[in-house]
């Protein structure tokens, strides 16, 4: 896994850099990303609302920004036609990573086809054969990444930085341009600048991931509370994102430990 060469970004300078970007509007992040990184600077995204705004800022600055997904295989239908969207769209060649077939095909002839709803462990497993490990390929060369998160999404995300170092990938930066933005101000850049967006949020979705994973979300709800709905008391997060402090999301001893104490996942 990559680590940082002192031409890019030495160690030191890192708490400045993000002290002085904590404030500072998303483009202006990016700007001073692409500036430093070039094509070694990803953005990654599954193309929910909040990085298709990061993908839309990204491009304005950059049109030749490198883009990357992930296709899980379980994937709504309506979430491969946003992907054909973007396309054509931006003409972007955006970079699609999937799961590793003979690990997949193992897993599944192991467990089942829907194993993630018998036991956390297994929706755990699920995702990182599914989204972790095809995450970790597309970074496997890059200095820094862009997530659309937003503190306002989960406890869980409440602590993220702008700029952050994720040692969980090698000790590269990790950027979260829209870490304070609210859902109304991402929608309001959305109607903006005429941004495309997965038809599925005009359901009832707030979060959209795998087909059977993701369900609508109700009045009054959590926003990312149609993610995994059948688990109780465990971080709505799938492995990719890391807590604040760098802790794991949930871990092979946290899974040991949420298994006995709450039901389901």
């Amino acid at each position: 896994m990559h680590k940082y060469q002192e031409s890019e970004v030495e160690p030191h300078r890192i708490g400045a850099i993000a002290s002085r970007l904590e404030e500072a509007p998303p483009e202006e992040i990016l700007r001073w990303a692409i500036g430093q990184f070039g094509q070694r600077l990803v953005i990654t995204t599954s193309l929910q609302v909040e990085g298709m705004t990061i993908l839309d800022m990204a491009w304005r600055l950059d049109p030749a920004i490198r883009v990357v997904t992930i296709d899980t295989g379980r994937l709504h239908h309506e979430s491969h036609e946003l992907m054909q969207l973007v396309r054509d769209r931006y003409q972007i060649p955006i970079e699609i990573y999937y799961p590793d077939a003979a690990e997949l095909e193992a897993f599944v002839l192991s467990e089942g086809i829907n194993s993630f709803y018998r036991d956390v462990s297994l929706r755990l497993r699920c995702c990182e054969i599914r989204k972790v490990k095809p995450l970790e390929r597309a970074l496997t060369a890059a200095a820094a990444w862009v997530t659309g998160q937003r503190r306002g999404q989960s406890p869980t995300r409440s602590q993220i930085r702008k700029v952050e170092i994720d040692r969980a990938h090698g000790g590269i930066l990790k950027l979260n341009p829209l870490a304070d933005w609210t859902a109304a101000q991402v929608w309001e850049y959305v109607r903006e600048h005429d941004v495309p967006y997965n038809p599925l949020y005009e359901r009832g979705f707030t979060s959209i991931g795998c087909e059977p994973c993701t369900r609508p979300t109700g009045a009054g709800e959590d926003p990312r509370a149609g993610r995994w709905w059948w688990e109780t008391d465990v971080p709505k997060e799938c492995g990719i994102n890391f807590l604040p402090g760098g802790s794991g999301v949930v871990r092979k001893s946290a899974v040991t430990r949420h298994k006995h104490d709450a039901p389901g996942s």
